[in-house]
């Protein structure tokens, strides 16, 4: 078996961000590469500050979108009612 799961360094442990389906005591070899790092969270948002600063339209124009995306129906929704065939 061959399978590439991300994980994170806990001193000697490497804890694993999914189950293996492998049983306890079960000896592996492991490969270990250092992931690329993750942006994070609103860091594209802090790096444009400012870049829009001279649109007089851009403030309504983004409270708009975040309107649009509050009032979206999809969100929160778990059930499907889709009906194929």
């Amino acid at each position: 078996m061959l399978k590439t799961v991300a994980g994170t360094v806990r001193g000697k442990t490497i804890e694993l961000a999914e189950d293996l389906g492998i049983p306890e005591g079960q000896a592996v070899e492991v490969t270990v590469q250092i992931a690329a790092s993750q942006p994070v969270s609103g860091e594209g948002i802090r790096r444009s500050a400012g870049i829009a600063s001279d649109v007089p339209e851009f403030e309504e124009a983004l409270a708009e979108i975040q309107r649009d995306r509050s009032a979206a129906s999809f969100r929160g929704s778990r059930n499907c009612d889709l009906k194929i065939g």
